[in-house]
């Protein structure tokens, strides 16, 4: 198989129905306290993962964790992903800092993350 490849999964986001609680477990489990701390969106940076919080699932509505692979070139991974069989759920957009997100989703319904630092 040919195209383009991945850095791997990097960021993890998980909706949560309570931040505050959320966060106070988050912050027990890594043993840090988040690096981003807002009312819509808390993240942690521990040993090369990124891991968010994101209340009520966000408004993309997101009821599981969400694994984001990084990826150099968004566009041409979701080109291939659906060429082969994926369904876009989120059309790449930037989220802040030049920062691309997109979700597609697999054929058994799982919701796949890609995601690009410029």
């Amino acid at each position: 198989m040919t195209g383009s490849f991945t850095q791997g999964i990097k960021t993890v986001l998980h909706p949560v129905s309570d931040l505050a609680k959320a966060k106070a477990v988050y912050a027990a489990l890594l043993g840090i306290p988040p690096q981003t701390d807002s009312s819509y969106y808390v993240g942690f940076e521990a040993e090369g993962q990124h891991i968010g919080l994101v209340p009520g699932g966000g408004p993309q509505g997101m009821t599981s964790p969400v694994a984001y692979w990084h990826v150099p070139d968004i566009e041409a991974k979701l080109a291939e992903v659906i060429a082969a069989g994926a369904v876009v759920q989120e059309a790449a957009h930037e989220v802040g800092s030049g920062r691309l997100v997109a979700t597609v989703i697999d054929p058994d319904g799982n919701v796949l993350g890609l995601l690009q630092d410029r």
